[in-house]
């Protein structure tokens, strides 16, 4: 596991908005689960766009399942300005995401956390790139039935969501999420929109809406296998007041740029996608 902290390298001392980037890109050998080439490519496009906006960016890279909450724990232990961003980007199944050493994260146990009194009144952001099962989404509308037990997994992890958070998924329940090695559809996508005019100024909502009409009506797999097969984000939100999480306003003091952003600034090219 890995990890670099970037607040110390920004002028503006007075931000406190803060952004959690979890993301596994390598997995242990005896994981059975293969690497993510392209996770890489959206750490560094999330960290560029987030300083920008004003946020103090925490990345963690390939980290055991065990690091992974106990990361998220500390987060929700520490006041924020206005809006924590937590993003986990991995190999999943419906309600859990995968540490490198492959061990499961409960994705409830993670939101269960900022619960915190300290965290109560600041607004919550969840991202969550990965697959929630193993279908294909072919692009139809279909009526499908869940077990029982399935149904009461989806239920209790809706019920930690606290008050005044939303969470993105990358895919709908029991479905695939998609990765390149340019990187993965959803984070892709909504960099574009945080980077277009207009775009950080949206109420979350809107957003999130926003992101789910461009995954689902602008992208199609390629390939023999794949080619032809769609991705239908989903968010759930309780938020009980309009929030403006990436309004630029909150940025206008930064002054200074990372170095390490110059790794981000490689030529773009058209993306054939695999299943992450």
């Amino acid at each position: 596991m890995s990890f670099c902290r970037f607040p110390a390298f920004t002028a503006n001392k007075r931000m406190k908005n803060r952004a959690l980037i979890v993301s596994v890109e390598n997995f242990y050998p005896d994981a059975l689960l293969r690497n993510r080439p392209g996770a890489k490519k959206d750490t560094q496009r999330l960290h560029k766009i987030l300083m920008k906006l004003g946020f103090s960016v925490d990345i963690r890279v390939d980290m055991e399942a065990g690091e992974i909450i106990e990361a998220f724990k500390q987060e929700s232990e520490q006041t924020v300005k206005e809006c924590f961003v937590g993003i986990i980007s991995s190999h999943g199944e419906e309600g859990v995401v995968f540490g490198c050493d492959g061990r499961a994260v409960n994705l409830a146990e993670i939101y269960s956390c900022f619960r915190s009194p300290i965290m109560k009144d600041k607004s919550k952001l969840f991202l969550i790139q990965a697959c929630r099962g193993g279908d294909l989404d072919g692009g139809v509308q279909v009526e499908t039935d869940s077990s029982s037990s399935e149904e009461q997994d989806i239920l209790s992890e809706l019920l930690s969501i606290p008050i005044d958070t939303a969470v993105t998924y990358a895919t709908s329940p029991g479905y695939a999420a998609f990765m390149h090695p340019l990187g993965s559809v959803l984070i892709q996508t909504l960099c574009d929109l945080l980077e277009s005019d207009g775009g950080p100024d949206l109420e979350i909502t809107k957003l999130l809406t926003r992101l789910n009409h461009q995954v689902a009506y602008n992208f199609q797999a390629r390939g023999k296998i794949l080619g032809g097969k769609k991705q239908m984000p989903c968010f759930v939100t309780r938020f009980t007041r309009e929030v403006f999480p990436f309004r630029k306003a909150a940025a206008e003091d930064v002054g200074l740029t990372f170095a390490a952003t110059q790794l981000i600034d490689e030529p773009r090219r058209s993306r054939k996608t695999s299943i992450s």
